[in-house]
Order: structure tokens, then sequence, then C-alpha cells
């Protein structure tokens, strides 16, 4: 009992750690995916998906703000700080849900391929209508109907890829951050300082 209250708080201080490289490499990967290959297209030429903000908003700010609030709540390495750990139960709903966001929309993308020029100087989705076994995901000779941006298939697949990973850690941490700040919550102050005031008296 005494070990579990004390790694509550811990592990929502690991758990706050361990968000912040992960949306940070989020809100990177989003920002690359309006510049395939590195090159500035216009508006109406980048992928739709992509201004759905699945990294910079899902998977980046709306677990920056619980992560913060995990540290918080465990840095003083136990679960004395109930209200603090209530709060970040709540902000790590927030969280699961942008992973889970990010997940989602990322799995689309990758279903749906990117916009392209197929050579004829107009951008449209030429795998949109793809069936699951004939997706271009698992038929890489179809990836030269696509001209222009130079290695866009490529480019979506690896961007969108992480960001599905990405999203899909983030939502188990902040799961897991749940039921720790619950835990947190309901075991209240430390049994080691209980203890400690327990023999001083």
């Amino acid at each position: 009992m005494q070990r579990a209250t004390m790694c509550t708080g811990k592990c929502s201080k690991c758990i706050g750690i361990t968000l912040f490289p992960l949306a940070a490499c989020a809100i990177v990967c989003n920002i690359l995916l309006y510049f395939p290959n590195g090159q500035v297209l216009q508006l109406s030429e980048i992928t739709d998906l992509v201004w759905f903000f699945h990294g910079i908003l899902g998977a980046g700010i709306l677990v920056i703000l619980p992560a913060f609030m995990m540290l918080g709540a465990g840095g003083a390495g136990c679960c004395a700080n109930r209200c603090g750990m209530l709060l970040s139960v709540v902000l790590a709903v927030l969280g699961f849900a942008g992973g889970a966001y990010c997940v989602v929309i990322s799995s689309l993308g990758l279903i749906g391929g990117p916009l392209c020029d197929t050579g004829d100087g107009e951008y449209l989705y030429p795998f949109r209508n793809d069936t699951l076994e004939g997706n271009y995901l698992f038929n890489q000779t179809t990836w030269s109907i696509c001209k222009e941006p130079e290695n866009i298939i490529l480019w979506n697949i690896i961007l969108f890829s992480i960001l599905l990973a990405i999203g899909a850690i983030e939502a188990i941490l902040c799961f897991i951050q749940v039921i720790n700040g619950l835990a947190g919550f309901i075991c209240g102050t430390c049994m080691r300082k209980r203890k400690m005031n327990i023999s001083g008296m």
C-alpha cells in the first residue's frame, strides 16, 4: 500500500515528461505535411486532411496542457495533492481525446492518399476510391501516378504513420494517467508522511 501511494505521483511525473517530446514531434510532423518534399505549395494543392491540425492541435496542444498538469501533480513524488491529481485526470481525458483524434485523422490520411498532380496539371485524389484490398499502400507500382509534388506519396505515408504512432502512444499514456490520477485522488496523503507524523507524536 505504501509503495502504491508513493508511485502515483512519480508515475504522473514520468508520463508528463514523456508526453512533451511526443507532442513536439507531432507538431513538427504536421507542419512538414504542408511542405511535401520541402516544396512550398498553394493552399489548394495541400491534402485536405492536413488542415484538420491533428498533429498541431490534437496530438500537440491538447497533450501539452495535461503534460504540464501531470508534472505539477507529480512534482512532490507522492499523491498528497488531491486537487492536482483530480485536475490531471480531467486534462488527461482531454489528452486522450487529442491522441485519439490524431489516430483517426492519420488513419484516414493513410487510407485516402495524398492530393497530387497526375500529369495533366490538375490536382486530385487518385486513391480515394480504392478498395482496402487494392489500396495503394499495398501496391507500390501505383505510386507513379502522382507526378507532382515529387515523392508526395512516400512523404505522406511516413509522416502520417509517425503521427498515427504518436497519437496512439499519447492516448495510451493519457489513459494510464486517468487511472493513476484517480488512484492518487482516492489515496490522498502519502502513507510515508502519515507514518512519520504518527511516529513523531
